[in-house]
């Protein structure tokens, strides 16, 4: 029983990590997030809010919370969103309430953002880990857009316009991920997350001294 109490409390005293995923559109992020989410214990999503229409299977404070734009623009003016961003014609953003309750309760959150909100983030957080996921060519990103069947001809053009200035902000991340091999890429994130659990500043000091006192 004391054991039990101990690990507890060790849960309780854990401050969660934010891991920031961002990658162009079709890259597969939303597919690699899914599985990390299914597989990896004690990770949670922070749910966007966005302006953007549900797409086909897309749930309402599941996948995002979909929301109007007069009332996304109030949280800006109320200082509600942790970034926030203009993506292909929508507003996106992270709500720091969100946020804050899944850290006070000791969760890594996957922060599923573009390079204009994890820049943002960099001035606020101190325990985010930021991944930059990539395809393995321009092609095929083109090719998942196609098949992905929910954008026209001309927005589909644009994602892969913007793809390349995304693209080009992936030196500020701490890790890369290339997204050829859906397997490959899924093992990776996860090393990383399970790598920085076991970072030493996140170990519980206090725990370890009692093992031998």
């Amino acid at each position: 029983m004391a054991g039990a109490r101990i690990i507890k409390n060790r849960k309780a005293q854990t401050k969660g990590t934010l891991f920031v995923i961002s990658a162009p559109s079709g890259a597969g992020k939303s597919t690699l997030c899914k599985q990390l989410l299914k597989k990896v214990p004690n990770l949670k999503l922070s749910v966007s809010y966005t302006t953007r229409k549900p797409r086909s299977g897309e749930k309402n404070d599941i996948h995002y919370s979909f929301i109007t734009e007069k009332r996304f623009k109030n949280m800006i003016d109320r200082g509600e969103l942790a970034e926030w961003a203009t993506v292909h014609n929508n507003l996106y953003g992270t709500s720091l309430k969100r946020l804050k309750k899944l850290n006070k309760e000791g969760y890594d959150i996957i922060l599923d953002i573009d390079i204009r909100g994890a820049r943002q983030l960099k001035q606020t957080c101190d325990n985010a880990v930021y991944i930059f996921i990539l395809p393995p060519s321009m092609k095929t990103l083109e090719r998942r857009l196609v098949n992905r069947k929910s954008d026209s001809s001309d927005v589909i053009a644009r994602r892969i316009h913007n793809a390349k200035a995304e693209i080009a902000g992936y030196a500020d991340y701490d890790y890369v991920v290339v997204n050829d091999k859906l397997d490959k890429a899924y093992r990776e994130l996860e090393s990383i997350i399970i790598s920085s659990r076991l970072e030493m500043k996140k170990a519980d000091h206090a725990w370890i001294q009692s093992l031998i006192t």
